[in-house]
């Protein structure tokens, strides 16, 4: 016999392949032709639904690249967890994550110039920084926090407790030079992180001397006096 419940759960189910049916093909169409030449019409003759069943469930090609943001962080907290499991030293912690990242975004590197053009308004919901993109941007800040917390890095508590964003800001310049680096296999990104990591892993640990301390304290006033 069936029931309300499974007719319910048949039309949930169904209504999720069809959200990840145009998700999956705005993004490949993104790669192909660009983000700014793909249109929601071509989007849904691609996905094989009608254009308003594509606007049911993204209101624009915005709302496709928030849910893309959202699935990366996915993906990427997924790939991290073992790494973060294992390994205790900040250095191969932080390494990893990000070396990680490019894993995951590698597919998206070819369109990433392009949309990087609409994202770097400072007025675009696209922006890393604004309030639509605040799901994605906290759920990346919080691995950061996991790669702090279980580390064996020691730093004054006021730092530790800006580190997580700090280093998620560190990360957002590692992004913006992947997305100009035509090296192969994105070389210099890679090397990058490996000299860039080791240097910051130094610099957090001179934090602890004294004659440090006074600088650390006008540097987080700093940014406490400029954050939203």
């Amino acid at each position: 016999m069936t029931t309300l419940t499974d007719v319910t759960d048949g039309a949930t189910a169904k209504g999720e392949q069809t959200r990840e049916l145009i998700l999956s093909t705005a993004l490949r169409l993104f790669r192909e032709q660009g983000y700014g030449k793909t249109t929601m019409r071509a989007i849904a003759a691609e996905a094989g639904v009608s254009v308003g069943n594509a606007y049911y469930y993204y209101g624009s090609k915005d709302h496709l690249m928030q849910a893309y943001y959202d699935l990366l962080q996915d993906q990427h907290r997924a790939a991290v967890e073992e790494l973060l499991a294992a390994e205790k030293a900040f250095v191969p912690r932080m390494t990893g994550v990000l070396r990680t990242w490019l894993e995951v975004a590698a597919p998206y590197h070819e369109f990433a110039g392009t949309f990087f053009k609409t994202a770097a308004d400072p007025k675009s919901p696209l922006s890393p920084f604004s309030e639509e993109s605040r799901p994605a941007r906290d759920a990346a800040v919080d691995i950061f926090r996991q790669v702090v917390e279980g580390s064996d890095l020691k730093v004054p508590a006021d730092l530790r407790a800006e580190l997580p964003e700090l280093l998620w800001l560190l990360q957002m310049g590692v992004v913006l030079f992947w997305v100009h680096d035509s090296s192969d296999d994105v070389r210099r990104t890679r090397a990058l992180i490996d000299r860039a990591v080791p240097l910051v892993d130094r610099l957090l640990r001179l934090t602890r001397i004294p004659g440090v301390r006074g600088v650390v304290t006008d540097l987080l006033g700093l940014i406490h006096s400029i954050k939203p």
